[in-house]
């Protein structure tokens, strides 16, 4: 499990997800190691043998992608939450709709809780820039928070939702019906990133879509 400590990180404690992730595998009797990207690859030539699974922080994709070999299956904590509580085949066709955006297109990010957005914050800043990057085009985002769920999502031409581990599996499967309801594809954090990073086959290969 490679869980950065960085500006985004709560004081004193992981990040709900790993959380989580971190106690079903020890439900389940499987060995767990955790470390920070800087110690990945020291780890990885220490082990008498290659791990089953490496989860990551998806803000740190490109570099643990880098790092851990093509022969090791990689995922991230995001990708994880989509699985368990959406619809990853659906998520993922969602972020092939990333390439047809325009100048002027509007994209829908939502967030399932509210915290104090840093200067360099995943939703308001990671994404949109990534994006922006990837296509050289001026995409118009906006955001919600929350259980704020617009009415008139017909207007985006994407929603992009975070891994949800605030909210319960109900109101994500709801949210996509209403997407489905109005044609408007739906992904989420970790697809996208891994989809703009060009990584997004590796990233869910393990789940046989």
């Amino acid at each position: 499990l490679v869980t950065p400590i960085d500006k985004q990180a709560p004081k004193g404690r992981l990040i709900l997800p790993q959380v989580q992730v971190l106690r079903e595998l020890l439900d389940n009797g499987i060995i767990s190691i955790v470390v920070q990207v800087g110690e990945l690859e020291k780890i990885l030539n220490m082990l008498g043998e290659k791990p089953k699974l490496v989860v990551t922080d998806s803000q740190a994709f490109k570099a643990v992608n880098e790092i851990v070999p093509q022969n090791v299956a990689l995922t991230s904590f995001s990708i994880l939450f989509a699985r368990l509580k959406g619809d990853l085949k659906q998520f993922v066709n969602g972020a092939k709709i990333i390439d047809e955006l325009n100048s002027g297109d509007k994209v829908l990010i939502c967030e399932s809780c509210t915290h104090h957005q840093i200067e360099d914050d995943i939703a308001t800043v990671k994404i949109p820039n990534l994006i922006r990057k990837k296509l050289g085009k001026d995409v118009i985002f906006e955001h919600v928070a929350s259980h704020d769920f617009p009415n008139d999502i017909e207007k985006y031409k994407l929603i992009i939702h975070c891994g949800a581990c605030m909210t319960n599996k109900k109101e994500i499967l709801t949210r996509i019906q209403k997407s489905n309801e109005k044609s408007v594809p739906i992904t989420n954090y970790g697809i996208t990133i891994s989809y703009c990073l060009g990584i997004l086959n590796r990233a869910v290969e393990i789940f046989n879509l």
